[in-house]
């Protein structure tokens, strides 16, 4: 049987190398382990406060709209005059 490897969301793969595991990534940003691996297997996404959370606490390593790309869409949103 040739079972693809389920793909994993890239961003959440590099903080959780930052914060050394799900468990310490999930401490560190106050959420369950569950939410964590949820989110590394595209089972659901990371919501604008977690990403901006994540943002701060990887001092910008990590930056808020590589996990919640819907971040993107307010960045680029022209100014009103």
């Amino acid at each position: 049987m040739n079972s693809k490897p389920k793909e994993k969301f890239e961003p959440v793969v590099r903080l959780i190398e930052y914060f050394g595991g799900q468990i310490p990534t999930a401490e560190a940003l106050k959420v369950k382990q569950g939410t964590v691996s949820g989110w590394l297997n595209c089972v659901h996404g990371v919501n604008s406060f977690n990403a901006m959370r994540a943002e701060a606490k990887t001092k910008g390593a990590i930056k808020a709209h590589e996990l919640c790309p819907k971040l993107t869409e307010i960045e680029e949103q022209p100014e009103e005059v």
